[in-house]
């Protein structure tokens, strides 16, 4: 079994509550992304189990550092309503009144479940549209994210959300909710290689995104040692984690 979200809210229905306990201790192993993704299973899951991180892009591995950065916000990821740009909005327009001259540009494609227009009205309620922007889907994202100034990772939950990865595969200065079930946690030590600030606090988001543009070598600092995540979510580290995983499965 390889569980890819969170937990809660995809495996916690009435039928879930009887078909785990039976079925998930028969299965030979399980792979979860986060500690906290292992930690709602049953303790004879967990004793099966081992923690696997999500395999990078090879095309987010070696982008040379900007020589300089531009005065960008930036998040990438598809236009859904957990992913709470809303709140990205409402937080970024508090950081645009003290740093005028710094957008925001959201990279995603639409999802369809209303996202997209309720974040179109709420620019056009608050008059940002100078400032904020929806740049749709984008293939090329190793190249439109690299010299931005912060990456601003907003979603109420997740599971170990691939975009976070490639942002600091990228060496961008993150500010991230600290999310269910983990993702962030997993790969961002606060203060360290990023900042965590609560799900849902447009105040601490707008916070931590000031935090790092008023304090450039933080930031810079912070996106180098975030940089470290390819050595342990490149493709090929992650296969032999699989690998092995596998193969000792299969030994018993």
């Amino acid at each position: 079994v390889s569980v890819r979200t969170d937990p809660v809210g995809h495996y916690d229905k009435w039928d879930d509550k009887i078909q785990i306990p039976l079925l998930f201790p028969r299965v030979a192993g399980c792979v979860f992304q986060t500690e906290g993704q292992r930690d709602f299973f049953p303790v004879k899951v967990q004793r099966k189990s081992r923690i696997i991180l999500n395999p990078l892009n090879n095309k987010y591995l070696d982008i040379p550092k900007p020589e300089t950065r531009v005065k960008e916000v930036v998040q990438s990821g598809r236009l859904v309503d957990f992913k709470n740009q809303l709140m990205l909005i409402r937080a970024f327009d508090k950081v645009h009144q003290k740093h005028p001259d710094y957008v925001l540009k959201i990279y995603g494609g639409d999802s369809r479940d209303g996202t997209k227009e309720l974040l179109e009205q709420l620019i056009a309620e608050r008059k940002a549209e100078a400032y904020v922007f929806l740049m749709g889907a984008s293939d090329s994202l190793e190249r439109q994210l690299v010299n931005a100034s912060v990456f601003a990772f907003s979603s109420d939950w997740e599971g170990l959300p691939n975009a976070l990865l490639e942002a600091m595969a990228l060496g961008l200065p993150i500010v991230s909710t600290d999310c269910p079930c983990g993702g962030p946690r997993t790969v961002i030590q606060d203060g360290v290689n990023g900042l965590l600030v609560p799900i849902k606090d447009e105040d601490a988001m707008a916070e931590g995104i000031c935090r790092l543009i008023e304090n450039p070598e933080l930031a810079e600092r912070l996106g180098s040692k975030a940089r470290d995540i390819r050595k342990i979510a490149n493709s090929k580290a992650v296969f032999e984690q699989w690998q092995d995983y596998i193969e000792s499965v299969c030994r018993h």
